[in-house]
């Protein structure tokens, strides 16, 4: 009979410690307003294997602090275009693993026709037509989440891409006195307005913080074909006014189609000597980004 009770007993025991262990990441899960939350970091994509590793490192950076937090189960990164994992493929995972909400944090520098329309329609926020068409004729699939979705602001509502361009353009610069800069960006046809505020509140910046007094900016995107042209005339018409330019790129990873294909061919098709200073760098890699991906997803996880 004793050895009976203490048989229940045990078996008791058992259950419970079973119990405690195998729901750990469970509750970790269902924290925050007991709904299971994940966190996806969304960039555009590209064909160059060492843009999409830039963009992968802000996740493996910043995944740890993430999860520490009361509410993320789940943090990953997906890409818009030409590669894997695409959104869609991210937000079916989600959902077949029973998640309620995701905050998408796009790694974009500012509003553009991606952020403001593509997204929404891939992820079923929005259900417009022509941009359904439009992703389609793309091969981007549309997947209607059963999570929630939030979608967290781009990346220029900060301080941070000015500093980073800052800090760049102090890495070329020999004597401000005599330089000019020109900020090389992608574009965006139907934001065009936004790209400009962007990019001229830069310059704007860089006047009282590096001392250049002549600053212009160029796109290199779908915009303008993907030419070398607006480059070279923005660092001829900088030319006329300095003895040296300055060259930065005002794009989020390095590609080579666009810091070497284009770019560098603009810088060597007007150059004399060394009087164009580039090097083909990007925003990233950048702690400052990694920190606002982390901080702004921790934001709006808590605004849920």
């Amino acid at each position: 009979m004793r050895e009976m009770k203490n048989y229940i007993i045990l078996s008791i025991l058992i259950w419970v410690l079973g119990s405690c262990s195998g729901t750990k990441s469970e509750e970790k899960a269902s924290t925050g307003k007991g709904k299971k939350t994940a966190v996806l970091i969304v960039n555009h994509g590209s064909v160059a294997e060492s843009w999409r590793n830039q963009l992968l490192d802000i996740e493996t950076k910043i995944e740890d602090e993430l999860l520490a937090q009361p509410g993320i189960a789940d943090v990953r990164t997906a890409f818009m275009e030409y590669t894997e994992p695409s959104i869609a493929t991210r937000m079916k995972e989600f959902d077949e693993e029973g998640y309620d909400e995701v905050v998408i944090v796009p790694v974009f520098l500012t509003v553009s026709s991606h952020y403001s329309h593509d997204i929404p329609v891939i992820v079923g926020l929005s259900a417009d037509p022509k941009i359904k068409e439009e992703l389609k004729k793309e091969k981007i699939e549309v997947y209607r989440a059963k999570a929630r979705v939030t979608i967290a602001p781009p990346l220029d509502y900060s301080s941070i891409l000015k500093k980073n361009v800052e800090r760049r353009v102090n890495a070329l610069s020999k004597n401000p006195d005599n330089e000019g800069v020109l900020l090389v960006a992608y574009g965006d046809q139907q934001y065009n307005q936004q790209w400009e505020e962007m990019v001229e509140n830069i310059g704007k910046y860089l006047k009282m913080k590096t001392g250049h007094k002549d600053i212009a900016y160029a796109w290199c995107g779908h915009l303008v074909h993907y030419s070398t042209e607006p480059t070279i005339k923005g660092i001829e018409k900088l030319q006329e006014l300095n003895d040296n330019v300055v060259v930065v790129p005002v794009l989020i990873a390095n590609d080579p189609y666009f810091q070497k294909d284009i770019i560098q061919k603009a810088v060597d098709a007007v150059k004399v000597d060394d009087n164009v200073l580039y090097v083909q760098d990007a925003i990233l890699p950048d702690d400052n980004v990694n920190n606002w991906v982390k901080d702004i997803a921790i934001k709006t996880v808590k605004g849920l």
